[in-house]
Order: C-alpha cells, then structure tokens, then sequence
C-alpha cells in the first residue's frame, strides 16, 4: 500500500474545499452588496462588475458609501500575484481600501503595465478620497493602453462623482463606443444618461 494516497486525497480535498469555500464567500459578498441599490446607483454597480479577477460586485459604488475606517494594511501572506491579487479583490470587496489600495500598488511595482491593476487602483484610490491620485492612476492606464474601455468607464465614472462632466462625458463616450465588452457598453450609456446635459 503506497503512503502517498492518503498525502495525495488529502491535498486534493483541501483544494477542492478552498475552491468551494471562495465561491461560497464571492456569492455571500455578492448577495450582500447587491441587496443594498440605495447605495448605488444602477449604472455606477457595473463599473465593478467589470473588475477583473474575482466576479463582480457591488461594493462601494457612489459617493453615498463612506470607506471603512483606516486600518493597518497588513502586507500579502504570499508574494506570487495571483494571491495578491485575491487579497486585492477580497479588501476591495470587504470596503478595507485601503489594505486593497497597498496589494493593488504591490502588484503593479511587480507589473507596472498592467491596465487592469491601474484601473483596479484608480477606483480604490477615489473611494479612499484620494481622487487626485486615483484620476492620474486611471489617465496614465489609459494614455497607456487607448483601447481599454474598462479604464474608461472608471474613469468617466469618476470624473462623474468629482462633478468633472465633460471630463465623464469625454470617458464615458469612449466607453461605449469602443471595445467588444457589451456590459461596459450598457453602463457607459446609462451613466451618460445620467450625467447633466451639456452646455
């Protein structure tokens, strides 16, 4: 009888129980936020369903949701980016932004062109209130990579909650009408709705 059955039953449990457990958590978040549309605002909820890595959320979208009380960002149990990135998602989905804000920055010392990290900090950034930072993080993702409609949904989703209109209308605009994502695409639009009209 080989002594490495039971080694190999066992890590194989413990994998499948990890997989179980995170998608039991992502749906308990999930359900959570999303029972919550007082908050947010239709359109403002799909710029998070657009994050990547984990699925989306509705966490913290809109100025009406105040960032949780500052706590100590801990660094990452782990220095390989997928489970920086998990914790990263996770804070962000939990509204600890500014634990997310430190792995987000952590990942992109490690990738530093990744757009989808930019646009994942830029978004952290404005609900610290630190919109400023979040504005050039979300503009140097896309001066770096024009055709990332995800980066400019964000970004007219920003601008939008600064009062910046033309600067969302700009974005925005982009938004929905570039890239072959219909989801971003429907937001960009509804948000456009809903902006004031132009001058």
């Amino acid at each position: 009888m080989s002594t490495s059955a039971p080694s190999t039953r066992f890590w194989a449990f413990l994998a499948v129980f990890q997989v179980v457990f995170g998608l039991a958590v992502f749906a308990i978040t999930r359900s959570y936020y999303l029972s919550r549309p007082a908050a947010i605002s239709p359109a403002a909820t799909e710029v998070l369903k657009s994050l990547p890595a984990w699925p989306a959320t509705g966490a913290g979208m809109g100025a009406a949701v105040a960032p949780t009380p500052a706590t100590p960002a801990a660094p990452p149990a782990s220095t390989h980016p997928t489970e920086i990135s998990r914790q990263a998602d996770e804070s962000f989905n939990s509204q600890q932004y500014d634990r997310a804000a430190v792995l987000y920055a952590q990942l992109l010392s490690l990738d530093p062109g990744n757009v989808d990290v930019m646009n994942n900090l830029g978004l952290t950034l404005h609900y610290l209130g630190r919109s400023a930072e979040a504005l050039e993080k979300l503009n140097a993702g896309v001066a770096l990579d024009p055709a990332h409609q995800r980066s400019w949904l964000t970004l007219g989703f920003v601008n939008s909650q600064l009062g910046n209109v033309d600067e969302a209308r700009n974005a925005l605009m982009k938004a929905s009408q570039m890239g072959s994502d219909e989801e971003i695409r429907k937001s960009a639009q509804q948000m456009l709705a809903e902006l004031a009209p132009a001058r």
